[in-house]
């Protein structure tokens, strides 16, 4: 009885992690159409004073033509984009 329950809470918790990740994945961060508060608490690094230069930089430029422009933003460097390349679509 003891290996069936270890066996029933391994599966719910492989199943509950799988679902997680997957969910996770589906949370990427629009840089496009983003709030300055959808950006500063989906991008790590990225505080509400970056977050707002990020939607002042779109208002006034345009909307971004790659993740990697995201460092034309003052205060936004190389790593910060590279480490948050996976939670950022356009």
């Amino acid at each position: 009885m003891k290996l069936f329950h270890s066996l029933l809470l391994t599966t719910i918790l492989l199943f509950s992690t799988s679902a997680m990740s997957a969910q996770a994945q589906a949370e990427k961060v629009n840089i496009n159409t983003a709030s300055a508060e959808q950006i500063s608490s989906g991008i790590n690094g990225i505080g509400e004073s970056k977050a707002k230069a990020i939607v002042e930089y779109r208002t006034s430029h345009g909307k971004f033509k790659s993740i990697d422009s995201l460092q034309n933003v003052d205060g936004i460097g190389a790593k910060t984009v590279e480490k948050n390349k996976d939670k950022i679509t356009l």
